[in-house]
């Protein structure tokens, strides 16, 4: 699992699917636009996150395919009823479109 907050370039992208295959999770803070590539469980992610002083209600998970370069939002991490989300997926559009922009953002190198 690793901890990014700057733009993954191509040879990070190869490194990763070589290391997480073909699929990876990716842990998502959405205010600080932080996030963990590659944890076992997005959990996992939201434990390194909340030590670097995120929030728990601002961590969302999601994955990223290098095959089909597609971006999921579903995850266990993302039931999160106190904030009205009883679904694995992120339901509320702006969390989730938030979360695509940023996982896009690090993951720019995938598309282009």
């Amino acid at each position: 699992m690793e901890f990014v907050d700057e733009e993954l370039n191509k040879t990070d992208l190869a490194r990763l699917q070589v290391k997480y295959g073909d699929y990876v999770k990716v842990t998502v803070d959405i205010e600080n636009e932080w996030i963990v590539v590659g944890p076992e469980l997005h959990a996992d992610g939201e434990s390194l996150l909340i030590e670097k002083g995120s929030r728990r209600d601002d961590i969302w998970g999601a994955g990223v395919s290098f095959i089909d370069k597609q971006v999921d939002t579903t995850a266990v991490l993302n039931v999160q009823p106190h904030i009205g989300n009883n679904n694995l997926e992120i339901l509320d559009k702006k969390i989730r479109e938030k979360t695509h922009f940023i996982i896009r953002k690090y993951f720019q190198k995938l598309w282009y």
